[in-house]
């Protein structure tokens, strides 16, 4: 299992983002379909993520699952197990590498989110997807945007989910929650954001893509 050369959660914080929250009627369902609907003009946030360096990333894609909740709506998120070979322990969207006989970038996301939590694609509103986002581990991760309207039951794949949880959309579309943090490693600094919440530690690769979701929400 590769091991991460450090615990971000040990590091201290250089900074907090702190742009101002995305306005709350932008975090309704019709406003968000019209945004991916008509896309306007943004820079998404280049992440610096080079810890392994690879010439050929591996194409993936992940589920930004948007649940339509009652008080407003939420983001659904799984903890990895602790075993796995990338990311192993850490918040991550459903999602995984692409396959041959996937169809496109939002057929593995669809595909994918099944497989992991058990959430069936007929209770998904694919809005559209977010920049292609490269890991340090070497994959080139496609985030497709989809909402989710309850009930749905879900299952997680033991071997590849230890839990499902969801975090207020607003939480996390808010700059005064976006933390700033850097590391020195043999090849150089990495810097990262994090935004914890509660018991959990979201950072790496899905703070870097819900930054992107927050800039392109802000637009």
């Amino acid at each position: 299992m590769a091991q991460l050369p450090f615990d971000p959660q040990q590091l201290p914080v250089d900074g907090v983002a702190g742009e101002p929250a995305v306005a709350p009627e932008r975090l309704s369902p019709q406003w968000l379909r019209q945004r991916f609907a008509a896309p306007p003009i943004w820079t998404p946030e280049t992440a610096q993520e080079s810890l392994i360096a690879r010439p050929q990333p591996t194409p993936a894609s992940v589920l930004v699952p948007l649940v339509q909740r009652d008080d407003g709506l939420t983001l659904l998120l799984t903890q990895r197990t602790a075993h796995l070979t990338d990311h192993a322990g850490q918040i991550s969207f459903p999602g995984g590498r692409a396959e041959d006989y996937d169809a496109d970038a939002v057929a593995t996301a669809l595909r994918e989110s099944e497989e992991e939590i058990g959430l069936h694609r007929r209770h998904v509103d694919v809005l559209g997807a977010l920049p292609d986002y490269l890991t340090g581990t070497g994959y080139r991760v496609t985030p497709v945007v989809g909402l989710v309207l309850p009930p749905f039951e879900l299952t997680a794949d033991p071997s590849e989910v230890a839990e499902i949880f969801e975090v207020p959309l607003q939480f996390l579309m808010d700059g005064r929650n976006h933390q700033r943090l850097s590391v020195q490693l043999p090849g150089g600094a990495r810097s990262f954001y994090a935004m914890p919440y509660e018991r959990f530690y979201i950072w790496g690769a899905t703070a870097g893509m819900l930054r992107n979701l927050f800039h392109f929400l802000r637009a």
